[in-house]
């Protein structure tokens, strides 16, 4: 698999370095013919090396392009014209600088993006650290919360009541319930960046992808109240049912776990200009200001990671739900209402296209 995707890419910097060498060639006859601009081809064709250095891999394709440039104004546009002919000196200098310039252009423009390549790896790899520690501090809370309460019961079973083990064991179970989803949760946005997830979608009717949900969802937190607005029309939407069933579930949780004060969660769905909205809103206090812009990246703010025993999902949830509805070809957006409250809307196509079973 490997193999086949380099030699993929191979053929695609093949490609372009002679679509981009034919371009400026073409530019350099007219400036030749039409304009007598004779004396800046070469500058013409040391711009289109440096074009192919920054759009093509490595230093291979803008060297080849190099040679092929020198051989193309020594055939073409010096004298004595249509042969091959280095040694006039003034053909050889001139070649000779051209392959000087082109190469260090190339060698700059590719350290550059190697440049570019290490500064974007670095941040990535700081995010995986602030990622990392992060989830090392939510999963200990429900873990200490779990060994705590199982040693409790395991040394003092006769010194309970019966309604305290049953308070402990419940608690146990939920703490249990939250790893799962934040494991699952881990897996699933590692996997979709990776591409290891490939999308299968199938024609699904929202209403029922959203009971499914709300099912699960009541099983859960029973005394969350929801209100649904859905249009009388059905909306069918080619999808991933599970996993636009995981973006609702993870939405739905971060407002149970987060929105201080909520009273109701609203759900609605309606369809515009050829894609099926969702909104999930609800009347608590809202998103802090400074973590609207990382809200879907996984970032961790710094000022979140305090030791208040509560479990936050570490922005995993909601970076998941990110992935999946951009590998829908979606969008998805977070606000603060004025009335108060957070608004969290996503979107996705309603036709059908490629990858969709019947």
């Amino acid at each position: 698999m490997t193999v086949k995707l380099d030699f993929k890419r191979i053929i695609k910097n093949i490609s372009l370095m002679l679509l981009i060498l034919a371009a400026f060639f073409g530019i350099s006859v007219i400036l030749n013919e039409a304009l007598t601009m004779n004396e800046h081809i070469t500058t013409v064709f040391v711009f289109a090396v440096f074009i192919i250095s920054i759009f093509t891999d490595g230093y291979v394709y803008g060297i080849i392009a190099t040679f092929i440039a020198v051989l193309g104004i020594n055939y073409a546009f010096t004298f004595p014209f249509f042969a091959f002919n280095f040694t006039i000196p003034e053909n050889l200098l001139s070649a000779l600088i051209m392959f000087i310039v082109s190469v260090t252009t190339s060698a700059v423009t590719v350290r550059l993006k190697n440049w570019e390549a290490f500064k974007a790896e670095s941040g990535r790899e700081k995010m995986r650290a602030d990622l990392l520690r992060a989830i090392s501090h939510d999963l200990r809370t429900p873990l200490t919360t779990i060994y705590g309460s199982s040693a409790a019961i395991l040394e003092n079973y006769d010194s309970f009541t019966e309604e305290q083990k049953k308070k402990m064991l419940c608690g146990i179970k939920e703490d249990s319930e939250w790893l799962v989803r934040i494991v699952e949760n881990l897996l699933s946005v590692t996997k979709l960046n990776d591409g290891n997830i490939k999308l299968i979608k199938t024609p699904t009717p929202v209403d029922e992808l959203i009971d499914t949900v709300l099912i699960k969802f009541k099983k859960r937190y029973s005394d969350t109240k929801i209100s649904l607005h859905l249009p009388e029309e059905v909306i069918i939407v080619p999808m991933d049912a599970l996993l636009c069933e995981q973006v609702l579930t993870n939405i739905l949780d971060n407002a149970v776990h987060h929105a201080e004060g909520m009273t109701e969660i609203v759900m609605r769905v309606y369809a515009l200009d050829g894609r099926a909205i969702f909104e999930i809103s609800d009347d608590g206090v809202g998103i802090a200001p400074e973590k609207l812009p990382h809200l879907f990246s996984g970032r961790i703010i710094p000022s979140e990671r305090n030791a208040d025993n509560k479990k936050r999902n570490a922005g995993i949830g909601l970076s998941l739900c990110s992935s999946i509805i951009k590998a829908h070809g979606g969008e998805i957006t977070a606000e603060n209402k004025k009335e108060g409250g957070a608004l969290f809307r996503f979107s996705l196509s309603m036709e059908i296209s490629g990858n969709v079973e019947q």
